[in-house]
C-alpha cells in the first residue's frame, strides 16, 4: 500500500518542502501538500495546526503510519513546538538519518520536522526518506509512547 505524506512548511522552510514534494512524488508516494503556495511571510503555527488537524482526522492511519507528516521551517524547532501541542502527534526535530529511524522505530513519530537553514536540500531529502522508510518497532516502546499524552497539563490563563 502507497503511504500517504503530508506536508506543510512556513516563508522559511519553503524551498526544502518544495524539493520535498517533488522527490517525494517522483518516488510515487502520495503526497498532500497544505501550503503556504508562496514564499510571502506566513506564521508557522498555522500549517503545523492544519497539518496536525488533517493527520488526527486520518484517523488510526494517522497513527499506525500510513499517513504521516513533515513541517519544514527555518529550524524544524517552531514547527516542532506548535505540532506537539496536539494530543496523538508525536513530531520530532531530526537533523540526520539516524534520528529519524529512531524517531520512527523507538518513538512511533508521526511527524517529521525539518530545518531548511539547517539540512538543506540533499540532507533533508535523506532524512525524509530514511522516516518514511522506518516503521515503528512497538513492543517495548509502545508502554512509554501510551504515556505522552497523560502528561499534558493545562495551560493557565
Amino acid at each position: 500500500m502507497q503511504r500517504t505524506v503530508l506536508i506543510a512548511s512556513d516563508h522559511g522552510g519553503f524551498a526544502l518542502k518544495a524539493a520535498l514534494v517533488q522527490a517525494l512524488r517522483q518516488a510515487e508516494c502520495l503526497v498532500e501538500d497544505l501550503g503556504p503556495d508562496c514564499t510571502g511571510s506566513c506564521d508557522y503555527p498555522a500549517f503545523a495546526d492544519k497539518l496536525c488537524k488533517r493527520l488526527l482526522d486520518a484517523g488510526e492511519d494517522g497513527q499506525n503510519g500510513q499517513m504521516l507528516g513533515i513541517l519544514v521551517c527555518g529550524t524544524g524547532l517552531g514547527m516542532s513546538m506548535a505540532a506537539n501541542r496536539h494530543a496523538g502527534i508525536r513530531a520530532a526535530v531530526c537533523t540526520c538519518e539516524f534520528m529519524s529511524r529512531m524517531a520512527r522505530a523507538h518513538n512511533n513519530a508521526n511527524v517529521l520536522c525539518l530545518g531548511e537553514r539547517v539540512v538543506g536540500p540533499g540532507l533533508g531529502l535523506d532524512i525524509a526518506r530514511a522516516f518514511l522508510a522506518t516503521n515503528f518497532e512497538g513492543a517495548r516502546h509502545l508502554r512509554r509512547i501510551s504515556q505522552f499524552d497523560t502528561y499534558q497539563t493545562p495551560a493557565k490563563s
